[in-house]
C-alpha cells in the first residue's frame, strides 16, 4: 500500500510541477511572437491553472502526509544510520518548504482570482515565483532521497 501511495503521489508531484512551471514562465517570461516549443510553452494563460494548481498542491501535501510516518520509520533511520545528514537535512527543509507554500495558497488564490487585477501583477508574478521554487525543490528532494534508499538501503 505504501509503494502504490508514494507512486500516486510522484504523479501528483508531476502534475502540479508541470503545471506551476508552465503558469510561473508565462507570468515571467510571456510569449511575444509566434515561434517553437519554448514560445508556445510559456504561452499559456497562467490564470487557468490557479484552480488546479492549488487542488493538485492540497492533494499532493495530504498524500504526502499519510505516506510521512512510514518515511520516518524507514528511510529517515536509514538516512541518519548512514550519516547522511545532509539528506536528511533537506527533506527536513522541504517540509517546512511546504507547510510554508500550504500556508500561501489563500493569498495565492486571492492574486490570481479572475478577472485579474493589474494592481496584483506583481504579487502575481511572486507567489507564482515561490511557490514553483518550492514546488521543484521538494519534487527534486523527494526523488533524491527515494533513489538514495533504493539504491543504497539494505
Amino acid at each position: 500500500m505504501f509503494t502504490v501511495l508514494l507512486i500516486v503521489h510522484g504523479l501528483c508531484a508531476v502534475a502540479l510541477l508541470g503545471a506551476i512551471t508552465h503558469q510561473a514562465l508565462a507570468v515571467w517570461w510571456p510569449a511575444r511572437a509566434a515561434g517553437g516549443f519554448v514560445t508556445r510553452f510559456r504561452g499559456v494563460p497562467g490564470a487557468g491553472y490557479t484552480n488546479a494548481i492549488i487542488v493538485l498542491f492540497v492533494l499532493t501535501f495530504l498524500l504526502g502526509a499519510v505516506i510521512y510516518p512510514p518515511y520516518r520509520l524507514v528511510v529517515r533511520t536509514y538516512l541518519e544510520n548512514a550519516r547522511l545528514w545532509t539528506a536528511n537535512g533537506s527533506f527536513e527543509l522541504k517540509e517546512q518548504f511546504a507547510a510554508i507554500g500550504l500556508g500561501m495558497l489563500p493569498f495565492y488564490w486571492f492574486v490570481w482570482r479572475q478577472p485579474l487585477d493589474e494592481a496584483l501583477a506583481f504579487s502575481r508574478r511572486a507567489t507564482a515565483a515561490i511557490l514553483c521554487f518550492i514546488v521543484w525543490f521538494g519534487f527534486l528532494v523527494g526523488h533524491v532521497l527515494n533513489n538514495i534508499r533504493g539504491l543504497f538501503g539494505q
